[in-house]
Formats: C-alpha cells, structure tokens, sequence
C-alpha cells in the first residue's frame, strides 16, 4: 500500500477530484493548507500593499493498493497541471497495515472492494 500525498492549487481541486473518481478513486482526504514558496504576491487594497509570502493550496491525501498508484498518479498529474509554475508537488510513501475500525479486518482489503 502506498500514501499519496498532493500538494495542488485550490482553483484546480474540482478538477483532481473529478478526476479520481474518473480512475475509480472513491475515498481521499483534503485539507486547506497554507505554505511559504519561491513565489511572492502583493496585492494593494486602498492603496496600501500588502506581501501575501503564503501560498494557499489544498493537500489531498490517499492510501491506494501498489496497483492503483500509476493511475492515481497520473489522474493528479493530468488534472492538476497549468503549466505554470506553482502547480505543486505530489509525495508517496510506504504504508505497512491497515486496519477496518468495524470489523477489525486488515491489509489492503481494508480499503477497496475493486481491484484485488
């Protein structure tokens, strides 16, 4: 089992999600999240300029079988794109166990029916 974690702009969350769906990606967590880059914002409300130094992002994170991670990848990086610098990051890390709070079951059954 694989974690995958992306970091992507909120204006293109929609799309991602659409697009997991799409790969048949049914269940994922996202967060609002702030964080400090090479890019700089000022914006200027009544004359007065204002550094923006964060960046907002939303962070999407997914536990997938080793089979769906190419596909759950690719969904992310197809949807998430704009070409432009700011477009994010996408991190994967190993998961050991898993485990159903309900019935107790374990491994990667616990988390999708498809696919085994």
């Amino acid at each position: 089992m694989k974690k995958i974690e992306a970091i992507i702009r909120k204006t293109k969350f929609d799309d991602v999600k659409e697009s997991l769906i799409a790969t048949d990606i049914e269940w994922f967590s996202y967060y609002d999240v702030r964080g400090v880059g090479k890019a700089r914002q000022e914006r200027i409300y009544r004359g007065v300029i204002y550094d923006t130094s964060y960046i907002e992002r939303t962070l999407i994170s997914i536990v997938v079988r080793d089979i769906n991670v190419e596909k759950t990848i690719k969904a992310i990086l197809s949807s998430a794109s704009t070409g432009e610098v700011g477009d994010g990051r996408i991190f994967i890390s190993t998961i050991d166990d898993a485990y159903s709070i309900r019935t107790g079951e374990h491994g990667d059954e616990t988390l999708y029916t498809q696919n085994k």
